[in-house]
């Protein structure tokens, strides 16, 4: 229980402390700036978190590293969001979903390392 706490603490300090860092925000967040046209961006960000609220998480992850590039730091900043959100569920509801903490601090990882970003957890 404790370890999953400070895994959970980890996960949001860090995603709080790169969207300060890269994009001046207070904490990972992706937002919709024109609702009536949305980007293809837009489109993902929101395909994926209605995956993650319909349990499929494994599935919304794989679509998320399909998707990433580069070369497109807003990119960057959708995967600290869909982290972040991932991150907000209880270990109930991941694990449920064959989901683990340990698994979003992976993914969080691995992302921030295909933008060129590492550092040590």
């Amino acid at each position: 229980m404790f370890q999953q706490d400070w895994i959970l603490r980890q996960i949001e300090m860090i995603g709080i402390v790169l969207a300060r860092l890269l994009f001046g925000k207070d904490k990972p967040d992706y937002e919709i700036v024109e609702k009536e046209k949305l980007s293809d961006s837009d489109q993902l960000y929101i395909e994926l978190i209605r995956m993650l609220d319909e349990g499929k998480i494994n599935e919304a992850e794989n679509r998320l590293y399909e998707e990433l590039d580069s070369s497109r730091l807003h990119m960057l900043e959708l995967a600290l969001a869909f982290y972040s959100r991932l991150n907000q569920f209880d270990d109930a509801y991941l694990e449920a979903h064959n989901y683990s903490r340990q698994e979003i601090e992976e993914g969080l990882q691995s992302v921030t390392k295909f933008f060129g970003i590492q550092f040590t957890w």
